[in-house]
């Protein structure tokens, strides 16, 4: 059988932009959906590069089983040596916001301050313990924005968690965490693949604290921790980013943790202090942003699956 590129993903509009590259360079490919399926663990595994992008969000498109589906065929995958990008390392921590949190800090990357809790008792607690207004909470396995409110006070939390409109955490954890302002109304994201930095983009946040930059990304407005202002700018924008000291950690932070595509955005307050506060493993590009700069990122990750599969 021809040795091919496996993509391991549960959203075809997310898959596309890569598969239109994959046959612009005329390599060889098989998409697996994994909202669904059987894992037989007396098989052996074909040949070829398995690349692993699962999302956090995927219960909101109703797959709400297929991280830990996925889970399962990279254990297998891996156990009879498959070459995986974005293996089980990474994957656990596109799951998990504090799996996120605690590795960042490893390699000395500053988080915003945060408390995790299950059950409203204990998130009304956390929330004392975090000691600071505003804060926001969010979901600890989230994607898209997913369960982010900002709140003015613990009276404000209280009325949340009792009331209709609070979000229960597909995990079951709520995250407690200090408030970021930027006073520009921007974050960044820096873009990596093959652990190499290949751009950063600045997003707009103005509007709504909807950052995922894929076109099929619609999820209606959010609450946006980075400011309310609106400005006339476009809310995607590949930039030239300063901040070369952070690019160095993330680099490291990515290669410890074996992952091998990424977005990991960060936050940068009044002072000047830079807060990173979510690594996304699946990352999406925006097309327009880069059709203006003339980078194209999976063009670049079509490019290393085949180098990878040259490989073997």
């Amino acid at each position: 059988m021809k040795k091919k590129i496996y993509i391991l993903h549960e959203n075809n509009e997310w898959t596309n932009h890569l598969i239109k590259r994959l046959e612009e360079l005329n390599l060889p490919y098989e998409s697996w959906h994994l909202d669904k399926g059987i894992v037989n663990l007396q098989e052996v595994p074909p040949e070829g590069i398995f690349y692993n992008r699962m999302s956090a969000s995927s219960h909101t498109r109703d797959h709400r089983y297929a991280p830990e589906l996925t889970g399962a065929v990279i254990d297998w995958l891996e156990f009879h040596g498959r070459k995986v990008l974005n293996g089980s390392n990474a994957l656990r921590l596109e799951l998990s916001k504090v799996k996120q949190y605690t590795q960042l800090e490893r390699f000395g990357i500053q988080t915003p301050k945060t408390v995790a809790a299950v059950g409203k008792d204990h998130i009304l607690e956390a929330a004392k313990s975090l000691n600071m207004t505003p804060f926001i909470t969010k979901h600890n396995r989230a994607g898209k924005g997913l369960g982010v409110q900002l709140f003015y006070s613990l009276e404000a939390l209280k009325e949340y968690l009792n009331g209709p409109n609070y979000e229960e955490p597909v995990d079951g954890i709520t995250l407690i965490q200090q408030y970021i302002k930027s006073p520009e109304s921007l974050i960044t994201r820096v873009e990596f693949v093959g652990g190499k930095n290949i751009y950063s983009v600045r997003v707009d946040t103005s509007e709504g604290f909807e950052l995922c930059p894929a076109d099929a990304c619609q999820i209606g407005d959010l609450f946006c921790p980075a400011g309310e202002q609106p400005q006339m700018r476009s809310k995607f924008e590949i930039v030239e980013n300063p901040r070369k000291d952070l690019i160095e950690k993330y680099s490291k932070f990515l290669s410890a943790n074996g992952i091998d595509v990424a977005g990991i955005e960060f936050i940068v307050d009044e002072n000047g202090t830079a807060y990173t506060y979510d690594v996304n493993t699946n990352t999406n590009y925006n097309s327009d942003a880069e059709a203006k700069a003339q980078q194209f990122g999976m063009l670049e990750l079509a490019k290393l699956l085949g180098n990878e599969l040259e490989k073997l």
